[in-house]
């Protein structure tokens, strides 16, 4: 058995998930395939050149990037490259049959689930902790369904009826994640004019807050407020979200969405600014007892008037 075998085993886990995490596999294969390979003295061009791939494709294989895994000839062929022993060799290719299979979200069609989304959701569903900030509207896995179909509806105005609920749909079945037994600790820090924002109408906004008030108090959700009269709070312009993992040498991983598409963030001094910026903001904000007194404060005044 080779030095390297107790790292390959704690990936071992892995092959009994209950749910399909191919998006974690994935990383998870290219991850450790990397490390056989610098063990192993190549580069990533030597290596690339040595089995006759593009150094591209090599470097997406170890980034786990793409909407497929990678062949299981083309890994069959790195690994004997590297030299890699038969235990190491047959738990990295039970991975890969692994990731192979869907996630529940790959079944919606590329229209509703694009590439980029597909790896967020992908990142989502294995993730073993998420923060994240927003300034425009209530977090993605804490909406509820009226508050989505009113998010959606002024996103996509033209949209067919149709459409706008499938999205609808979708939302809802990406917010069971916070339900499963193994939920990932969810950390929202939200900007209190998500709160003043009327999405819908009063009646969905009443209801918004109230479904954020059940779920602030839940032992792995923590909601924070960042008030308007905070004085030089230094929220970031944009939303992040921030997802870490707990397998074997993964890392974190920092998502910024644009208009039509979104940035993923791994490299370490990145990730870190962002992280070092959550962290900022989760002592500028309300800390969590008091956020959830101002929310339920605030879903008062969507009380219908007498």
């Amino acid at each position: 058995m080779s030095a390297e075998s107790p790292r390959i085993s704690r990936l071992e886990p892995y092959l009994h998930r209950t749910e399909p995490a191919p998006t974690l596999l994935k990383m998870l294969v290219g991850v450790q395939l990397a490390g056989i390979r610098e063990d192993a003295g190549l580069s990533q061009d030597q290596a690339a050149r040595a089995v006759g791939f593009s150094p591209a494709k090599l470097s997406r294989i170890e980034a786990g990037k793409g909407r497929r895994p990678p062949t299981e000839a083309d890994i069959r062929a790195l690994l004997e490259q590297y030299g890699a022993e038969e235990y190491e060799a047959t738990v990295l290719l039970q991975l890969l049959r692994r990731a192979g299979e869907p996630g529940w979200w790959q079944r919606y069609d590329k229209r509703l689930m694009p590439e980029w989304f597909d790896r967020l959701v992908g990142f989502q569903e294995a993730a073993t902790a998420i923060r994240t900030f927003e300034l425009q509207y209530v977090p993605g896995l804490l909406q509820t369904e009226d508050y989505t179909r009113a998010v959606v509806e002024r996103g996509l105005p033209t949209a067919p009826g149709r459409e706008v609920q499938r999205r609808v749909e979708l939302r809802m079945r990406r917010r069971e994640l916070l339900h499963r037994p193994d939920a990932p600790q969810l950390w929202a820090i939200v900007d209190e004019s998500v709160l003043l924002r009327v999405l819908g109408s009063r009646e969905v906004m009443r209801e918004q807050l109230e479904h954020l008030v059940e779920m602030a108090q839940r032992p792995h959700v923590t909601v924070q407020i960042v008030p308007l009269d905070a004085t030089n709070a230094s929220a970031p312009a944009m939303p992040i979200t921030y997802l870490r993992f707990g397998g074997v040498d993964l890392p974190d991983i920092v998502y910024l969405e644009h208009i039509k598409s979104a940035a993923f963030l791994e490299d370490r001094d990145e990730t870190e600014e962002y992280r070092l910026a959550l962290d900022r903001l989760g002592d500028e904000a309300l800390d969590p007892r008091d956020s959830l007194e101002r929310l339920r404060e605030t879903m008062e005044r969507y009380s219908p008037k007498p």
